[in-house]
């Protein structure tokens, strides 16, 4: 595999220059605002209300520190990791992020197949813009995410669907019980689907990168996209006047739907928006095969709590069954904060969305370098070799009484 300063001639010629000014994760944001319409940016950047809850992902990582060790050999350190009898290459996966292909040109298959390259697992959205079948047949490792539609017989058929199209790992999102209040978005003019308007068609035509490589590209070799996946059957077009998602009967799903969803899916379920204790507990009991704790990337209520502040608690009653994570991370050293606190695997969401958009399959993998380099770099200062030797035992927990405030003086 390609090391993330190797990447950079991987990347097309005009955009390496970008690229050599991308150190971390956090940076590929604002470049990546520059580049996208603000309707997109907006959509994808957004979180609930006022946001809070995505501020208390990121801040919840700074909540610890890790101890190191000296006079070890590491001389082989690995962030290889086992989940579910396949080896990963590294402990990170990618979020499903929706509307991908909005973001990048055939953004959902370049996220897979980037993910298939670096040996990670990908997590394909259920509001997505290219059919699930498509992604399936090229990369047959992808997970697919599910948001459940109302009536029993419609979720019967869109599990039929993810079935036949290959999949091997459902992934259910459980936490959009009403729609979220995503102000920041609304107020970048993002509507779901778009509304065409001048001040649309303006923002295109002031990011012509996105105009001409994404959006008219789509357009002239695949028509107009759609919503392909929340249902069996295709969807509302991304350019729509008077269409909403439909909310309003996610709020019946319960735990007897998800019994039966579990007696008619053959393969892996997963449960993703699990924050409450209780409900890993429940989880288990149903025979479910993993869960995902995570607040939506701080995109639904946003005064739920951080998910690795819940990891912990959730993970006692989890039991046996394989826990993972998502919201906030953006560090090598996040990634083994969550590991220490039981996790077994995490997803990363926007900063891929953001690498994609800049860099295509590129991009994603050298943010992904950029992130395991930052893992072995931890793990080596931390004196272990292999992610199982990470553990509750390398955790400090900080004394916020020591985090100087801006312009106070660091306590000696």
């Amino acid at each position: 595999m390609r090391h993330p300063i190797q990447m950079q001639a991987h990347l097309r010629a005009p955009a390496a220059r970008r690229w050599q000014d991308i150190l971390s994760l956090d940076d590929l944001a604002p470049v990546a605002r520059k580049h996208l319409p603000a309707p997109i940016f907006g959509y994808i950047a957004s979180g609930a209300d006022s946001t809070q809850a995505l501020a208390n992902n990121l801040r919840a990582f700074e909540q610890f520190e890790l101890l190191t060790r000296v006079l070890v050999d590491v001389g082989q350190v690995h962030c290889e990791t086992t989940l579910f009898g396949q080896t990963w290459r590294t402990p990170v996966g990618i979020a499903p992020i929706g509307l991908s292909a909005l973001s990048a040109y055939r953004g959902d298959l370049v996220l897979a197949q980037a993910a298939s390259a670096q040996g990670v697992p990908m997590i394909m959205s259920g509001s997505s813009l290219i059919p699930m079948e498509e992604v399936a047949r090229q990369s047959p490792h992808t997970w697919f995410q599910a948001y459940l539609p109302g009536s029993p017989e419609q979720v019967q058929a869109l599990i039929a669907r993810v079935k036949n199209a290959g999949f091997q790992t459902l992934v259910i999102t459980v936490d959009t019980q009403a729609q979220p209040k995503l102000e920041f978005a609304k107020r970048c003019g993002f509507n779901a689907p778009l509304r065409p308007s001048l001040a649309l068609a303006l923002e295109g035509l002031q990011h012509p990168r996105w105009l001409l490589g994404t959006f008219l590209r789509t357009i002239c070799k695949h028509g107009l996209p759609h919503f392909e996946n929340n249902h069996a059957h295709r969807g509302a077009a991304i350019l729509s006047k008077n269409v909403a998602w439909d909310f309003s009967e996610r709020g019946r799903n319960d735990w007897a739907r998800l019994k039966a969803i579990h007696a008619m899916w053959p393969g892996r379920l997963i449960l993703k928006g699990i924050l409450h204790p209780a409900d890993a507990r429940l989880a288990r009991e149903h025979g479910v095969d993993g869960i995902i704790v995570s607040n939506h990337g701080g995109r639904q209520l946003d005064s739920a709590p951080a998910p690795l502040r819940m990891l912990p608690a959730v993970v006692e009653q989890a039991g046996d069954m394989p826990v993972m994570l998502d919201g906030g991370v953006r560090r090598g050293t996040d990634v083994i904060k969550a590991l220490a606190l039981g996790a077994r695997l995490v997803f990363v969401g926007r900063p891929c969305i953001y690498a994609v958009a800049l860099g295509g399959a590129a991009g994603v993998e050298f943010a992904l370098n950029l992130l395991r380099d930052e893992i072995i770099r931890a793990m080596a200062m931390m004196g272990v070799n292999r992610t199982t030797e990470i553990t509750a035992s390398s955790l400090l927990p900080c004394d916020t009484r020591w985090l100087a405030a801006p312009g106070q003086k660091t306590p000696h």
